[in-house]
């Protein structure tokens, strides 16, 4: 059985695991654990509130495919900062396509227009976990309008934070709710994107940090695909390069990281480097075709060369 949700965050190729919990964006540790053991005793097969074997059956899929793996993402330490990361980016693109966005429920419009966002979100939020679970075939359709909740939180939130002095970013708003089989507008193809360009960019710096150049290599220029002007991906695989003693291939790179942001700390960092190790390499290139040097050749070397003296070997 599978579980299809098609507004809020869903609609954005993102798993809202906040939503299916019904707790805020910015739960702790505690709260998120207090909230699954209360879903995970409703959805249990030997619940006494699940009256027959089809409810049973259904509470399980729930727990198995929704409920579970929303608590494991956000338990751990390492994976809940990763998943609140990529709330952050959904939440700054998503104020910048704020035209695009469509919201279906009256909760989600009354948020927009809130005075105190912060009180409003999360009286709602609590409001809807007293009873998201009771009925197990609306279940969806109460993470739906979490999740709407939650998009709305963040644009807000994203906003205030890139500038103050601006209102709010503003959804558009549908009159009335959508009937069951009205198709819902496919999601920006930007915002889609910037998310794919996300998980590329955070699956290739996994891979460097294994020493898994080639792999990182492959992420990156699919990143590269649909964001060509992503300064940081740039700046990656250059690095790549550069740790597989391609010098002129990390230059270029680097150079165009530095055209699309100035203050690439990374690229300042080892551009200078390269160029002197570029440099270096085409005098000893001019030295070896000289008649009078007898036999000898520029260290290619990983760990005395120019590759190695980039990351410290041993000095000449």
């Amino acid at each position: 059985m599978s579980f299809k949700i098609d507004r809020g965050l869903f609609k954005y190729d993102f798993i809202d695991h906040h939503a299916v919990l019904c707790v805020p964006v910015d739960a702790d540790v505690k709260e998120i654990r207090k909230r699954y053991l209360q879903i995970a005793r409703r959805l249990h097969p030997d619940s006494s509130f699940t009256e027959s074997a089809a409810q049973k059956h259904l509470g399980n899929e729930l727990l198995a495919k929704l409920v579970n793996p929303a608590y494991e993402k956000l338990a751990g330490d390492r994976t809940r900062t990763e998943y609140i990361l990529i709330l952050s980016q959904i939440g700054k693109r998503l104020v910048q396509e704020s035209t695009s966005v469509t919201l279906n429920t009256d909760l989600a419009k009354q948020l927009v227009e809130a005075a105190n966002v912060d009180h409003f979100y999360k009286s709602a939020i609590a409001k809807l976990a007293q009873t998201q679970y009771d009925s197990l075939e609306q279940v969806l359709q109460v993470i739906a309008q979490v999740s709407e909740l939650n998009l709305v939180y963040l644009m807000r939130s994203a906003g205030k934070s890139s500038a103050a002095s601006s209102p709010p970013a503003q959804p558009k708003v549908q009159s009335s709710p959508p009937q069951a089989n009205t198709p819902i507008a496919p999601a920006p193809a930007s915002a889609k994107e910037g998310l794919i360009v996300e998980q590329y960019v955070r699956r290739a710096q996994s891979l460097i940090d294994k020493n898994q150049f080639a792999q990182a290599k492959v992420e990156l220029q699919e990143a590269l695909k649909l964001e060509p002007k992503n300064s940081r991906c740039h700046s990656l695989i250059a690095m790549v390069y550069l740790k597989q003693n391609q010098l002129k291939m990390a230059k270029i790179h680097f150079d165009n990281a530095l055209k699309l942001d100035p203050n690439d700390e990374t690229a300042l960092q080892w551009k200078p480097k390269i160029d002197r190790a570029l440099g270096q390499q085409t005098s000893d290139q001019k030295v070896t075709s000289s008649p009078n040097n007898g036999d000898k050749q520029p260290d290619k070397s990983g760990s005395g060369g120019l590759f190695g003296g980039l990351f410290g070997g041993k000095k000449k």
